[in-house]
């Protein structure tokens, strides 16, 4: 398999994956009171968005790759 087809193939499931799912989540932990031996912790979930336009471009991309290098 050619490079520039392999790197479409990945760039056509980033970009599924990125419309799916559309943000990435992740937890973390904060302190909120730290007195001596009271100490008192807070999780929190931030979430990272990606924009549908990056996933869109992204899959754009990998089908060109995948159509110029099949073309090869």
């Amino acid at each position: 398999m050619k490079p520039v087809v392999l790197i479409g193939i990945v760039l056509i499931v980033i970009g599924v994956l990125a419309l799916a799912w559309q943000g990435i989540t992740y937890t973390t932990t904060e302190k909120v009171v730290d007195l001596g031996p009271l100490k008192v912790e807070a999780q929190r979930e931030k979430t990272i968005p990606l924009p549908p336009v990056l996933g869109a471009l992204a899959l754009a991309g990998g089908i060109v790759l995948v159509v110029v290098g099949s073309r090869r």
